[in-house]
């Protein structure tokens, strides 16, 4: 699949390809994905967990298959005929995903996506990042990081690559977030916190980020606020690449180091951040990385003061 009409300059915009499962209708950010495959029916793991449906090997790479109806607990009332595969790749992990059918691709912007409100998305638990209308039809925008993470948990932020960083120094340097997902906006702070950054500004979105940035940038303190920007790439109403595009392009703003951590980052989407001028750039769950990262950018700010 051909991708690199997301790797334009940041313009806030996506691919959403609509699938169906079951009878609803969802969507994937085109960026995850390598390829659609018909459906073949996978090799069987022995013990493994229930939504995994086995192994498969288009190629030279053996891909884990996840049964999405299982994943979402929706009924299928089809025969597998005409099912297909929905092959990904994130966090540095081939995924494929079994669905009932593939609709088509649509290019929107992220502010057309409506952002899950607290009764859906409580404690974090829901799989749904997003929604989105078209022609009447509503496209629920799923979560495929907390999919993988809730089947297998070791693929996700591991606080124990923060406790295997030792006993660690207290900085007040205030670090700025923009994360989506309440589970990793959670995991981050707390993965900040406990490395010893003690003001960390968690944000839901890039929209947030911004106002937080401009409004400091206006009162004259955003220094004394913001010493470093981590970004995530996929959230509504304003992507991390947009963010960052306006933060660097900024006279006022740009001195600010941006940090993209996300689990999108592959080699054409770095290409795309750095072009847009981020100063950092790390995949999903490498939180101990990060930490080291963060640590490097607060060290060069306080030694350029």
């Amino acid at each position: 699949m051909d991708t690199k009409i997301l790797l334009e300059s940041g313009t806030n915009e996506l691919e959403i390809l609509e699938f169906v499962v079951g009878k609803n209708h969802y969507g994937i950010n085109v960026a995850k994905i390598r390829e659609i495959l018909p459906y073949k029916k996978p090799t069987p793991i022995p013990n493994s967990h229930p939504c995994v449906e086995g192994i498969y090997m288009p190629r030279e790479t053996i891909i884990t298959v996840i049964d999405l109806n299982k994943s979402l607990a929706v009924p299928s009332d089809t025969s597998d005929e005409f099912d297909m595969y929905i092959v990904t790749n994130f966090n540095k992990l081939n995924i494929a995903f079994h669905v009932q059918t593939v609709l088509g691709i649509h290019r929107v912007s992220w502010t057309e996506i409506s952002k899950p409100d607290d009764s859906i998305n409580d404690a974090g638990r829901s799989v749904a990042t997003g929604f989105l209308k078209i022609n009447d039809r509503l496209i629920v925008i799923l979560d495929f990081e907390k999919i993988v993470t809730d089947i297998s948990p070791e693929t996700g932020l591991r606080m124990s690559d923060i406790d295997a960083l030792g006993t660690r120094q207290r900085c007040n340097d205030p670090i700025l977030v923009a994360e989506d997902s309440p589970l990793l906006s959670k995991l981050i702070h707390d993965s900040l916190q406990k490395a010893g950054y003690t003001t960390v500004v968690m944000t839901n979105n890039g929209q947030e980020a911004y106002d937080f940035i401009t409004e400091h940038k206006d009162k004259g303190d955003l220094l004394d606020k913001v010493k470093c920007l981590i970004t995530d790439i996929e959230m509504p109403q304003m992507d991390g690449h947009h963010l960052t595009k306006l933060v660097k392009e900024d006279p006022d703003t740009n001195m600010i180091p941006v940090i993209i951590f996300s689990s999108l980052v592959n080699d054409e989407m770095r290409r795309k951040g750095e072009s847009l001028g981020a100063d950092a750039q790390l995949s999903k769950p490498e939180i101990g990385s990060l930490v080291k990262v963060l640590d490097d950018i607060i060290a060069k700010y306080h030694n350029n003061k």
